[in-house]
C-alpha cells in the first residue's frame, strides 16, 4: 500500500515544481554574530545535498545538481516518509559518530558499501506542497520542516536562539566542526555566498585541486594541492596526514592515469613530485594559512566527487 501523505496547510506562493535550486551558501566568517537577529546550527562535515519529492518519487541531488539518489538511497528511502505531496528539503548527509560529531573522511569510507548508517540532518525547506517557500522568513521555513519531518528518520537541523560567541566556543569545546549563522527573518538566499547565511569553523576546510603525488620510495608520501586563481593553479602546501589504505589506494588508482611530465602550477615550484593532471579536488583541513596561501597543519580528508 502506498505511503498515505498529509497536506499541510496552504503557505509560501503557489508555483509549479520548480526543479534543482542552487543552494545558499554561507560566507566565512571571523568572528561570530551575536544578538537576536540571528539564530545559530550546528555545522556538519558531511555531503551538502538537496531531497526532491514530487510524483510520489525521490531524488537526491548534490550541491552542484548531480543526481545521486542511488548513491544515497537510504537516504531517499527515508525521505519517503515526509509528510508532504511534493518538497524540496535542504540538508546534509552525515555519518554521526556516538559523540555526536561527523567526519566527512569516515563518511567517505562508509559510502565505498552501501551504508545503512548515514543520515541526513535537514535545515531548510523551500517547497512545500505546490507552494514556493522561499520567500518567507527563515525560522517559518524551518516549523514547517519541523512539522513534516516529525516521526520519521530525517533529523532535524535545530536553532539555538542563543549567543553566538557562547555556542561557538561550545561547539569547538565538544568537538564538532562549527557552526553556522542565519538572520532568522531572513528569505532563502539565492547566487552567490550570502551575508545573512554565515559560517565559522573550528578547524578550517577547503576544496584544493591535486596537483601531484610523492612515494618515499614505494611508500605513499602526500599529496601536492593547488588553489585556483582564475585559470591559473597556485601552490597550496604539501598533505601528508589523513591516509590510511583504503583512501591511498583510491588516489593512486585516480591518479596514475593522469600523470604528466611537467607541473600544474602557474609558478614553478622547488619541489619533486609526481605531477597529475589538475582534475581531482581534495577536501583539506588545516588549522591556519601562511600568508603565500599554504596550509599549515594540513590533513586530507577526502576526494570530492560532488563538487
Amino acid at each position: 500500500m502506498a505511503f498515505q501523505r498529509r497536506k499541510p496547510e496552504a503557505i509560501g506562493i503557489k508555483a509549479p515544481f520548480p526543479g534543482f535550486i542552487a543552494p545558499a551558501l554561507a560566507s566565512p566568517i571571523d568572528k561570530v554574530p551575536s544578538g537576536t537577529r540571528w539564530i545559530h546550527e550546528i555545522k556538519f562535515d558531511g555531503y551538502r545535498v538537496q531531497v526532491h519529492l514530487a510524483n510520489e518519487a525521490v531524488h537526491i541531488f548534490t550541491r552542484r545538481g548531480n543526481d545521486w539518489t542511488k548513491r544515497f538511497k537510504k537516504i531517499a528511502d527515508d525521505a519517503w516518509h515526509i509528510k508532504a505531496a511534493s518538497a524540496i528539503v535542504d540538508g546534509e548527509v552525515v555519518l554521526p559518530a556516538p559523540d555526536g560529531t561527523t567526519d566527512f573522511s569516515v563518511l567517505q569510507n562508509e559510502l565505498r558499501g552501501k551504508s545503512t548508517k548515514i543520515v541526513l540532518v535537514a535545515f531548510d525547506l523551500l517547497y512545500l506542497n505546490g507552494r514556493d517557500l522561499r520567500k518567507l522568513p527563515l525560522h517559518e521555513r524551518k516549523a514547517q520542516l519541523k512539522k513534516i519531518t516529525a516521526g520519521t528518520d530525517v533529523q532535524f537541523s535545530d536553532s539555538f536562539e542563543v549567543d553566538g560567541p557562547e555556542i561557538f566556543k561550545h561547539a569547538c569545546k565538544v568537538g564538532l566542526e562549527g557552526i553556522v549563522s542565519k538572520v532568522r527573518d531572513s528569505v532563502y538566499p539565492t547566487g552567490a555566498r550570502s551575508h545573512v547565511w554565515v559560517k565559522k569553523t573550528c578547524a578550517q576546510h577547503e576544496t584544493l585541486t591535486i596537483a601531484g603525488f610523492a612515494l618515499d620510495g614505494k611508500e605513499w608520501d602526500g599529496i601536492y594541492v593547488g588553489r585556483r586563481k582564475g585559470d591559473d593553479l597556485v601552490y597550496a602546501g604539501k598533505v601528508d596526514h589523513g591516509f590510511d589504505k583504503a583512501s591511498i589506494a583510491e588516489l593512486r588508482a585516480r591518479l596514475t592515469p593522469l600523470i604528466r611530465k611537467t607541473q600544474p602550477y602557474s609558478k614553478r615550484i622547488a619541489h619533486k613530485a609526481i605531477w597529475v593532471e589538475p582534475e581531482v579536488l581534495a577536501e583539506i583541513e588545516y588549522r591556519t594559512k601562511s600568508a603565500e596561501g599554504k596550509v599549515r597543519h594540513p590533513f586530507f580528508r577526502g576526494i570530492r566527487e560532488d563538487l
